[in-house]
């Protein structure tokens, strides 16, 4: 979900530094929820394997640019379910600003936006869990039903502010129309495979029960909490 280059200039760039700034004051909200639920430690913890499994995910796992944006496995759904809204939501920042330097210095002036595209999607996936999963549900033990609810809604709002951006730099005509539709044709293959990666994952995660206790996962993926 990398915005191309180009498709936002001048001063309508400052509307993603405003929309980056919201979603960044929300993550420190998280945060400081997260801290004095189980600890600095805690935090840490679980914000590093975040941030290290984004940026594998962006720089390793196949993405190819179409249309508008690039196809990327984000996994978004699968960070929150492991790791809590909180660490999610710093580590897809980090991993993103990680490839951005050290990979990708030309997507910089596009991380506000990317930013935004990434984070508020994964705060509507948190309302949105609330709502689907039973307080006494843990996370090893969702349908696929519920797996792909979740997905679905991540990976539909990064297409629509995807769409968003374009549009907003890009205005309506057909090629950028058809350029949006491409795009979001493409994420269709995401939105299909995540859902099996969640599930695969909080799979595996069913043994790790007896982790439950040290602060890397939250603690809602194997415990009942609500």
């Amino acid at each position: 979900m990398h915005i191309e280059p180009g498709i936002v200039n001048g001063a309508k760039l400052l509307l993603s530094y405003g929309t980056a700034a919201g979603a960044g004051t929300y993550t420190l909200k998280l945060g400081w929820d997260a801290l004095k639920e189980r600890g600095l430690a805690s935090l840490v913890a679980r914000t590093g394997l975040a941030a290290s499994a984004v940026f594998t995910f962006f720089q390793i796992l196949p993405h190819f640019p179409v249309g508008v944006s690039e196809v990327h496995f984000i996994l978004g759904s699968t960070l929150f379910l492991l790791f809590g809204a909180a660490p999610a939501a710093i580590g897809l920042a980090l991993g993103l600003l990680m490839q951005g330097l050290f990979f990708a210095p030309f997507d910089l002036p596009q991380y506000g936006m990317n930013l935004t595209t990434i984070l508020v999607p994964l705060f509507a996936l948190q309302l949105l869990a609330k709502r689907v999963i039973a307080p006494d549900t843990a996370y090893v033990d969702l349908k696929y039903s519920q797996a792909l609810a979740l997905s679905t809604a991540y990976q539909g709002g990064v297409v629509a502010w995807v769409a968003f951006w374009a549009f907003y730099g890009q205005g309506f005509g057909a090629a950028n129309l058809a350029a949006v539709g491409s795009f979001g044709a493409a994420y269709m293959l995401v939105v299909i495979v995540e859902p099996l990666a969640d599930l695969a994952v909080l799979g595996a995660a069913k043994s790790l029960r007896g982790l439950a206790g040290t602060g890397l996962f939250t603690p809602r993926l194997v415990n009942d909490e609500a």
